[in-house]
Order: structure tokens, then sequence, then C-alpha cells
């Protein structure tokens, strides 16, 4: 799902949740420029993993019987950011890592003439997208391959305002660490539109924990903070909506996104801005990354 340039080991939680010991199949494996790119079947499920052991860090499933219904938590929280806090539905999205391309899928579905832009380094994933995963573009939703940081750059040159981004170049081992700085989120801060929303899937446990926090408070202040085996925070420049606009806008996609399996009331409830980090923690800079800090 990830796309990244220079990589960092962490000691974190996994990002899908292990299941009993029972016999997975490996049905795709490449070596890409950048890792191991594996597909697994086990217990009705196929997930693209970028280990051997594919129970620890599930990058992307969904469930051969159900395809539609999202398989990984992560991803209620994730369309609820998207669009919850959105005043309006979104018509430009940027995401940040394609996986198996199952968040761009559902969301073409939503917003059927939205343009959705996704950038994915790894050639490899994209492939894997379309031949496992069902993924598909369209005129509207294309693949852009290359490094997010670079694309971003590139999109601020050129103009582009999206109402909606989200950040998803993470996986359970490693951290893009060029694009958790405070320079490259005042960047993406610049690529939304008046009254757009930036949601990051990052870790719920991390050594990083505090330094994300404050690195994003310094760039948008105030954000909302969901936590479940991942963490997903949703920031917006213009100021978060209340709890009251979070829940009629939950209301008009209640829907749309039951057929995914989403309960919209029980992502509602994970949406808050409790500080549960350290105030004082370093901001993450360029020139202060984290590779500074975990090797001090």
């Amino acid at each position: 799902m990830k796309n990244f340039a220079r990589l960092l080991p962490l000691v974190l939680l996994t990002m899908g949740s292990a299941g009993p010991a029972l016999a997975q199949k490996l049905i795709h494996s490449e070596r890409s420029m950048y890792r191991d790119v594996l597909v697994y079947e086990e217990r009705g499920e196929r997930c693209m993993c970028f280990t051997r052991e594919c129970r620890i860090g599930r990058q992307s499933c969904i469930y051969l019987a159900r395809p539609r219904e999202f398989a990984l938590n992560y991803t209620h929280m994730v369309m609820g950011g998207l669009l919850f806090a959105t005043s309006a539905p979104p018509k430009t999205l940027l995401i940040v890592g394609l996986g198996g391309g199952t968040l761009p899928t559902a969301l073409r579905e939503v917003l059927p003439d939205a343009v959705i832009d996704t950038v994915e380094i790894d050639p490899a994933v994209t492939g894997v997208a379309r031949r496992f995963f069902g993924f598909k573009e369209d005129p509207k939703m294309k693949v852009y391959e290359m490094d997010g940081r670079v694309y971003v750059k590139r999109a601020i040159r050129e103009g582009k305002k999206y109402d909606a981004i989200l950040l998803d170049a993470f996986d359970h081992e490693y951290i893009p660490e060029h694009l958790l700085t405070k320079e490259f989120l005042t960047e993406v801060k610049s690529l939304l539109a008046p009254g757009g929303v930036l949601v990051g899937n990052t870790f719920s446990s991390s050594r990083l924990y505090d330094h994300e926090s404050t690195t994003y408070a310094a760039v948008f202040g105030t954000f909302y903070n969901l936590k479940a085996a991942n963490r997903v925070i949703v920031a917006k420049p213009a100021g978060l909506p209340t709890m009251e606009q979070l829940r009629a806008r939950a209301m008009e996609y209640e829907l749309a996104l039951r057929g995914f399996g989403v309960d919209v009331n029980t992502v509602l409830g994970m949406f808050n801005t409790r500080q549960d980090w350290n105030p004082n923690a370093r901001v993450l800079t360029d020139q202060y990354s984290p590779a500074n800090l975990l090797n001090h």
C-alpha cells in the first residue's frame, strides 16, 4: 500500500489482526524494486502482504465471497474521515498509497463523479491490485507511479487543489520518513482546497507517536484522533467540524457505507480530540527526521 523512498524500521503494533494458525495459501509472489509483494488466501480472505508472515502487517484484504465489504477495520475510519469531515461531497481526492485499491474503488462507488488521483511508488503493487483485487482505473480515477512527495511538489507547481487527501503510505514495519515531516505536511496542506480535509492512516502505537502528533499539530492545529489497531488522523485547516456536523454528514452516507460493512455510528464514536501525547515532543522536520530521533 505503500509509497516510500527512505525507509525506517519501527517498533509498533501490527496493522492487521492476527488469526488462528491455519495454513495460508500463497497464490502470487514477486520481487519488486522495493520489496516482496505477496498475495495469500486464508479463511475466505485474500490479502496483499510485504512479508512471508502475512498475518502480520496485511496491506490490503478482501473477502472472496463479499469483495465489496471492507476486511480491515482502519478502512472504516478512513472513509469516515474523508466523507464525514467535508462540508460537501468531495469532488477531487488524492490518495498517497494504493495497496489493493479497496479505498479508491469504494470511493468511486460512493462518489461516481469525483476525480480520484492515487500515487503509488511501486508498479508491482499497482499490478497486483489490478490482477488480484479488482482495482480498475477510469478516465477520472488514475494511478501515478512515483514517490508521494515528488507528486505533491509537482501538483503544487501545477496549481492543483484537492477537497480531500489521504496519506496511506505506511506498512507495519516501515515509515517513509520524508512523508512525516513538518515541511511535507505543510506542502500537503497547501494542496487542500478551501474547506478541504486531510486524513492520515498511521500507527496507534510507535516510538514516534508523540513526535508525529506534535508535528501534525504544528501544521494543522487541533485534529481528530481515531484509534483502533491503527490510528487515523483527521485534520482540517479551516477548522474541525462539530460532532453535530459530523453526524449530519454521516447520516447522508449511512446507506451507501452499509454496503461496505461500515457502521457509521461506530465510526462516529471514535472521533475525539483528546490529547494523549507529550505536547513537548520535538516536531519532525527534514533536518530532524525519525532517523535522527531513533538513533539517539
